[in-house]
C-alpha cells in the first residue's frame, strides 16, 4: 500500500540495530552505524550444483545482503506477532526488523535492506526515497539507530511501490540481473521483490533468489519457487517472459535498478 499512517512513536524499550534488538541496559555504543568491512557470515542457502555465487567487492550491497542472518525457524509472522495464513511462500526468513505496525510491506522491505545497507557503510546522504509528489526524502547526517528509525517510518508512509519503480531505472536485458536489483510493479495495490544474490556456471547461465515482504507488514523471507526444480533459485535464462513467485507475477521487463 502506498499510503500509511505517520508513525508518531516508537517502543520505549527496543530499538532496532541491524537486524537485532539493543536492549535496556547495552551500551550507547551499540546504537552507533556498523563498520561492515568485514563478514563473517554468508548466507546459508547453497547455489545448485556446478553454479558458483557470482563476484562481488567486499562493500558491495550484492556482498552485504549475502550476509543477511537467516532466522533459526522458517516461519513468516505478521507485524503484530500472529503468524502469517500462509506459510508455503517462504524458504526462509531473514533476520530483519518490521516494526510494531502495519508499515514495512513490500516496497518497504526493498527500500529497508537498500537504507541499511547505505547506513552500514555511512553513506548517510545517498539514502534518499521519492514519494509520487516528487518530494525528497533524506536521511539526517549520523543518525543514531533511534532517528534512523524514524526516518524510515516517514519513508514507509509517504512512499511505496509507485514511487519506488519511478524512481529507479530500467535494465534493459534480463540476463544482465544482479543482486541489488529490483522488481517492480508499482500500483495500488502493486508490489516488489529484491534479487538477494545471483549464481553463474561456466556457460554463463545465471540463476537468482528473491526476497519480499507482503500485505500486511511481515517478517522478509526468501521466496520459494513455484515453477522450478531449483527452488528457492529462479532460472534468469527461462524462456517465458513472467517470472511466477509465490504470491504475485511478474513481467521480465519490470526489473530495475538502483
Amino acid at each position: 500500500m502506498q499510503f500509511k499512517l505517520l508513525l508518531t512513536a516508537l517502543p520505549a524499550l527496543f530499538v532496532f540495530l541491524h537486524g537485532s534488538f539493543l536492549l535496556p541496559g547495552q551500551p550507547k555504543e551499540a546504537l552507533q552505524p556498523q563498520n561492515n568491512t568485514l563478514f563473517e557470515h554468508v548466507m546459508d542457502i547453497p547455489v545448485p550444483v556446478g553454479f558458483e555465487r557470482s563476484v562481488s567487492g567486499p562493500q558491495t550491497f550484492s556482498t552485504w545482503l549475502r550476509n543477511i542472518r537467516l532466522k533459526p525457524d522458517n516461519i513468516v509472522y505478521l507485524f503484530d506477532g500472529t503468524p502469517k495464513k500462509n506459510q508455503s511462500a517462504q524458504f526462509a526468513v531473514l533476520d530483519i526488523y518490521v516494526g510494531p505496525r502495519d508499515l514495512q510491506q513490500c516496497a518497504d522491505a526493498v527500500m529497508r535492506l537498500k537504507a541499511e545497507y547505505l547506513y552500514s557503510q555511512r553513506k548517510f546522504k545517498e539514502i534518499v526515497f521519492i514519494d509520487n509528489a516528487g518530494k525528497k526524502y533524506t536521511c539526517p547526517e549520523s543518525p543514531d539507530a533511534l532517528a534512523f528509525e524514524k526516518y524510515l517510518e516517514k519513508v514507509f508512509s509517504y512512499c511505496g511501490t509507485s514511487s519506488l519503480e519511478k524512481q529507479l531505472q530500467p535494465v534493459t536485458r534480463f540476463r544482465n540481473i544482479e543482486a541489488g536489483n529490483v522488481i517492480i510493479k508499482g500500483g495500488f495495490p502493486g508490489h516488489a521483490v529484491l534479487v538477494m544474490d545471483v549464481a553463474v556456471n561456466k556457460f554463463g547461465r545465471k540463476l537468482y533468489l528473491l526476497a519480499q515482504s507482503y500485505m500486511p507488514a511481515q517478517s522478509v523471507h526468501i521466496l520459494r519457487n513455484p515453477r522450478n526444480k531449483l527452488s528457492p533459485w529462479y532460472d534468469a535464462d527461462d524462456l517465458s517472459d513472467v517470472i511466477e513467485t509465490p504470491e504475485w507475477t511478474f513481467l521480465k521487463t519490470q526489473l530495475k535498478q538502483w
